[in-house]
């Protein structure tokens, strides 16, 4: 039997290797794998011919080497090349006999562990096991026992195999970056001192001292996260070794932050730092050390390191960085007048040929503005101008720079605090020089003017600011941290105008505010006004700018329900006042969303904001039934969109966003029907229908309580059950029990009717008849073929009692049935065929003008079934006989 399995994978084998086409390899790949997999080794004592097994291994490897290559230009996935490298490793193994050679063994090992590893790559770690044994597999599963234990089976092996030192220690390096990144301390330091141990076995196959030393770096780091102070020797002395095998950046940094979270003496920091010293380091990582000390708190030894560094790095261009960083320190641990020193030493040098790296003197500056805010917060005027003048000196006479004038803005408002304003008003005169368009500067010389009392000046720089805030929001002004935009400008403004009594002043200001929103009263009137202009705009038809004008129309209802919905504290806009705006705004987007029925999107958004809109306004009827009708009509509108081609995250997204609507709705409609008599509405069935497309596409575990009520409903009417069935299969829905449970409840209902309506009969009959008996399909169920059977009676049962079923419909019949039996007939089913032709020319015998054009070829067909079928009794009763 194993000898017939063998030659069955040696003939795919051979197949599979001479095969291009993509398809034919993957479906060879799959019978491979499962021929292959029940393919066992030979027993004791017994295997096949010496010759033969040489043969499958042949094939074997060369099965192997196809795998790559083709893995390699993309022929075969990773899964295929899985399968692929499990059957040349399974028929390799078949073939090692009782004493392989030491060189089919290395072979056997690295089948093996490429093997197993390529189940772990693919997510299947159980598959790997018989291969690996076997570490990567054991830590994938989180065995970390059975890992060590297969570890130490492969150490043992590297006195044989000392070629496979490198992967073997590189394998438990693997092992403890992915146990150290699960925080797996204790496992992450064993699987990495491993490594270094086997790294050191035999140093002609070793990955080198680079590798060595990343390795001890990450044990000690697994040390200090584990626990430093219970570890502490332990890490230190990792990283020592790590330090001694190659001198690396990161060895010393981390050697110092071990020390340093220890609590170490400043002595043993120090000694630790000398290291630094008599190596080539570069000066970021100098940086970063001194950065690190200072962090810390160790102030004489960070300042001390800082001044070596400074001294050996006296000649580079990035010398002042460290300075920067001296200052920065400096300033931290309040130490100003030494940091002005510092900073007073850079000016010195940048007028004697040492100038700062632009990216150091930008730095520069926002620490020395940074100060200056800080002592203007404090209101310390003076200090806060001692700090901008450092900045100043830094600027050549006659330069044009923003940052300049938000500096000068700043020195101005400084001076304006100490009641110097003609030192201000040189100042705001520089800022104009270098930014005359801000909307920041026109603030300081209308601050200016007012302290002066000049109106005409300040009312001019209010209507320039007022033109500046139309356009393109401004940055940050960095007088106090804050964004301030023209309102918020103007606004103090005018708070600036009443504290100095200049009325005029105050009332353009004001003016300007309140077209721009802050009065309540003004704003709904503005507001109307916009939705007046761009609604006649929308009429015209204009279809160029439509979307445009919609647009705009969208952005002011939504504006219009964002102001309704806060709190007012303008006591002359009372709660009249908002029902009244509120009811304007919602109608107006009621009767937009009614026009725009092209735009699925639009209308859906101005719908739900009607209803938004409404929620400010008092529940009587008129508004639940605009409030439900809105939510009906948004829903409708999502499951509509969920129709059409889009994306599946999309289509789920709209259908959920549906459910929501329905969800509120249902709510509105439980209150609404307190409110009086809605036996004819709709609305039970539309939330019904539209509640079940969207969570039957969604595959929704709630469709089935839905359904559980539906079914037991007693007036459920057959149009709704006509409905569910057709969505139910509706793509990606896809619930054919529930749709021909809500056919042959129709079928049901119609049967009950009075007089039954036989186009909606036959069209249901049609559609149950399709669902219960697939077409094309020759093996059917006993069962599928009695169901059936059931219907086709049903259809004959009311085609005998009038003479309106459809002709076409009975034709169809007629053709289901006679195809259904001449399947059977092709099957040798003869009673069956014999049945179902017999239930076809039934339907013959109701059809009209149509019964000449099939009589003829149905009744020779027929008469064969039934000869057939009697050849068929005889032979029986001959046998019987």
């Amino acid at each position: 039997m194993e000898g017939v399995r063998l030659a069955a994978v040696e003939g795919l084998l051979r197949e599979l290797l001479r095969e291009e086409a993509p398809a034919r390899i993957a479906a060879l790949t799959e019978e491979l794998f499962r021929e292959a997999r029940s393919v066992p080794g030979p027993p004791d004592g017994a295997s096949p011919h010496a010759a033969a097994l040489a043969q499958v291994e042949e094939g074997a490897i060369s099965l192997w080497n196809w795998a790559v290559t083709k893995h390699t230009g993309s022929v075969v996935n990773d899964e295929q090349r899985a399968k692929l490298r499990f059957v040349a490793c399974r028929l390799v193994c078949l073939c090692e006999g009782s004493d392989p050679p030491e060189a089919t063994i290395r072979r056997q090992i690295l089948m093996s562990m490429k093997t197993g590893k390529g189940w772990i790559d693919i997510g299947k770690p159980d598959l790997a096991d018989e291969f690996l044994e076997i570490a990567m597999s054991a830590v994938a599963q989180g065995d970390f026992q059975k890992a060590v234990t297969c570890v130490q089976r492969c150490k043992d092996m590297l006195m044989k195999l000392p070629k496979e030192t490198c992967y073997l220690s590189i394998l438990c390096y693997n092992f403890g970056v992915e146990t150290y990144e699960l925080k797996r301390y204790e496992q992450s330091s064993f699987w990495l001192s491993q490594s270094y141990d086997i790294g050191k076995m035999d140093m002609k196959y070793s990955h080198g001292k680079e590798m060595q030393a990343k390795v001890l770096r990450l044990l000690a780091t697994a040390y200090f996260e584990w626990d430093c102070n219970l570890y502490l020797d332990r890490a230190l002395k990792a990283v020592s070794l790590a330090n001694q095998e190659d001198l690396h950046p990161a060895g010393f940094f981390l050697k110092v932050k071990i020390l340093l979270k220890s609590g170490a003496s400043d002595e043993d920091i120090n000694s630790a730092v000398a290291e630094f010293l008599h190596h080539e380091m570069s000066l970021d990582f100098c940086l970063n050390a001194a950065k690190l000390l200072l962090e810390h708190g160790r102030e004489s030894v960070g300042f001390e390191f800082l001044k070596s560094v400074s001294e050996r790095f006296e000649s580079s261009p990035n010398h002042g960085r460290i300075t920067l960083l001296h200052i920065e320190f400096l300033l931290q641990s309040k130490r100003e007048l030494l940091a002005k020193q510092k900073v007073e030493e850079i000016i010195i040098g940048y007028y004697t040929g040492k100038q700062l790296l632009p990216e150091a003197l930008n730095r520069l500056h926002i620490i020395l503005w940074d100060m200056a805010a800080k002592h203007y917060e404090a209101k310390s005027y003076s200090e806060a101008l001692h700090w901008y003048n450092y900045s100043v000196s830094f600027y050549t006479p006659g330069q044009i720079d923003q940052n300049l004038a938000k500096l000068q803005r700043n020195m101005a408002s400084c001076y304006l605090h100490l009641k110097q304003v003609d030192k201000a008003k040189e100042a705001v005169k520089e800022a104009e020089r270098c930014d005359p368009n801000s909307i920041f500067t026109k603030f300081s010389v209308y601050k200016i003017a007012v302290m002066e009392k000049d109106t005409n000046k300040a009312v001019e720089a209010v209507i320039e600011m007022g033109k500046l805030a139309e356009k393109s929001s401004q940055h940050e002004d960095k007088l106090r941290g804050e964004e301030n935009t023209g309102t918020n400008l103007l606004s103090l403004a005018a708070q600036i105008a009443l504290e100095n009594e200049q009325q005029v002043v105050a009332i353009k200001a004001l003016e300007y505010l309140a077209e721009h929103l802050q009065d309540c009263r003004q704003l709904f009137a503005a507001l109307k006004c916009l939705v007046r202009l761009t609604l006649s705009k929308v009429m015209a038809d204009n279809e160029e700018k439509k979307d445009e004008d919609i647009n705009s129309m969208l952005t002011y209802l939504t504006l219009a329900h964002k102001r309704l919905a806060e709190s007012f504290t303008d006591e002359k806009f009372t709660g009249d006042m908002k029902v009244l705006e509120a009811h304007w705004f919602r109608k107006v987007a009621w009767n937009l969303a009614v026009q725009l029925r092209g735009c699925p999107g639009k209308m859906r958004d101005f719908f739900l904001l009607s209803f938004k809109l409404s929620q400010f306004c008092p529940s009587d009827k008129a508004v639940l039934i605009a409030q439900k009708t809105c939510l009906l009509m948004a829903a409708a509108v999502d499951l509509e969109m969920g129709r059409q081609p889009v994306p599946p995250s999309e289509q789920a997204e709209l259908l959920s966003q549906a459910l929501q609507h329905l969800q509120a709705c249902k709510e509105i409609w439980k209150i609404l029907k307190l409110t009086g008599d809605f036996a004819k509405d709709p609305t039970d069935t539309l939330l019904l229908l539209y509640e079940f497309e969207a969570r039957s596409k969604l595959n929704d575990p709630a469709l089935h309580n839905l359904m559980e009520s539906v079914w037991e409903q007693p007036q459920i009417e057959v149009k709704t059950l006509e409905i569910i069935a057709s969505l139910a299969m509706e793509s990606p829905a896809r619930y054919p029990v529930l749709c021909k449970k809500a056919l042959k409840s129709a079928l049901n209902l119609h049967r009950k009717q009075t007089v039954i309506d036989v186009e909606k009969f036959s069209k249901c009959l049609h559609s149950l008849i399709n669902l219960s008996l697939p077409t094309g399909l020759t093996d059917l169920d006993a069962c599928v073929l009695q169901e059936a059977w059931g219907y086709f009676e049903d259809g004959l049962s009311i085609i005998s009692s009038t003479d309106a079923y459809p002709e076409m419909e009975i034709l169809w019949l007629m053709t289901r049935a006679w195809n259904t039996g001449i399947f059977q007939h092709t099957v040798g089913k003869c009673r069956e065929a014999e049945q179902w032709c017999g239930l076809g020319m039934r339907f013959l015998s109701h059809l009209g003008s149509l019964k000449k054009t099939y009589e003829g070829h149905m009744t020779g067909l027929y008469s064969e079934v039934l000869d057939k079928l009697d050849r068929a009794k005889g032979f029986l009763s001959k046998e019987q006989e």
